[in-house]
């Protein structure tokens, strides 16, 4: 309890230990969330995905920036590739976002992704959970960009940014990909490159073909220039600020909100559950050399991954009649 209370009152020490023990497994980080937990779902939670090199984190920074003017407290989830050595982000916030490094009302922490799918870490929504504790009034979760898969970052946040740059491959890879279609904001970075108007119409040409929006919301395509043309930059930035802010009220308007914090939650149980239940499971399998011995048969054919899991299940999951249930 005493480090839930250190946490809301904005202990940045205390918040980074937490999350470091999140992404470690160690059990007593479980009870902290807990205790963390009435204290979250005021933040609002925007999420950049794209290619790497797509100049995510630059749009981050400026964005942190311009929130920091309005006086909002800002924290900031970047999701790096992980260190085959050290197990941890091979990218860290000390050389990413320095500007905002002695701003007390900033938090940026990278996390490893660990082998996760869809460009998350399996710590991102424990963590959002953290700085939302904290008090930080906008968050953003930028994943390390990885392909398709990264929609699962739906799961994490309000409003979905896709970045893409001209002559990256995103014209034709992006289209095919379901990236797109979670977006509810694209970025065009890098726009002065060649290449950007093919790409801006082959996107207008992908919503044209869309009959409806949720909300009646069309995703619009926001140009961002060149990053040493400053004027040009911050105009984008500006656009891009203005447009996540009205999609949030979209959401609050048209009574959408509700429908993505449910989704949220869900998502949210569904990775406690396999954390609570399968990981530990799948932990004692490996250290009795169980599950090596299952891949064998499989290699084998000796049997199937649908006779090894119903085994497994009737194993160590076997079933107890409910109190009041009757049969």
């Amino acid at each position: 309890m005493e480090k839930a209370e250190k946490i809301r009152k904005g202990d940045i020490r205390t918040a980074t230990r937490l999350i470091r023990n999140i992404e470690d497994n160690i059990p007593e980080a479980k009870s902290t969330i807990k205790n963390l937990f009435p204290f979250t779902g005021n933040a609002r939670v925007i999420g950049l995905t794209g290619a790497p090199g797509a100049g995510k984190s630059t749009l981050i920074d400026s964005l942190i920036a311009l929130y920091r003017d309005r006086d909002k407290k800002v924290g900031a989830l970047l999701v790096d590739p992980t260190s085959p050595f050290t197990g941890g982000a091979i990218l860290g916030d000390r050389i990413r976002l320095q500007r905002h490094a002695v701003d007390p009302d900033v938090f940026v922490r990278s996390l490893a992704t660990r082998g996760a799918l869809g460009g998350l870490a399996k710590a991102a929504g424990d963590a959002v959970h953290v700085m939302d504790a904290m008090g930080k009034d906008v968050i953003f979760v930028e994943t390390v960009g990885t392909g398709q898969q990264e929609v699962e970052i739906m799961n994490h946040v309000h409003t979905v940014i896709v970045v893409l740059v001209p002559g990256m491959g995103d014209s034709v890879q992006a289209i095919k990909a379901g990236i797109l279609e979670v977006a509810d904001i694209f970025v065009i970075n890098k726009a002065e490159r060649e290449g950007t108007g093919k790409l801006y119409q082959e996107l207008m040409y992908m919503l044209n073909m869309v009959d409806s929006f949720p909300g009646e919301w069309r995703p619009p395509v926001i140009m961002v220039g060149n990053l040493f043309e400053k004027e040009i930059f911050e105009e984008g930035i500006k656009e891009l600020s203005q447009k996540i802010d009205s999609h949030y009220r979209n959401l609050v308007e048209k009574d959408l909100l509700g429908d993505r914090v449910r989704h949220k939650a869900t998502a949210e149980l569904n990775e406690a559950l396999q954390s609570s239940i399968l990981s530990p499971i799948l932990e004692k399998l490996i250290s009795e050399g169980e599950f090596d011995n299952l891949v064998d048969k499989l290699l084998k054919k000796e049997t199937d991954p649908y006779t090894c899991a119903d085994e497994i299940a009737k194993k160590y999951l076997r079933k107890r009649p409910l109190k009041g249930v009757a049969g």
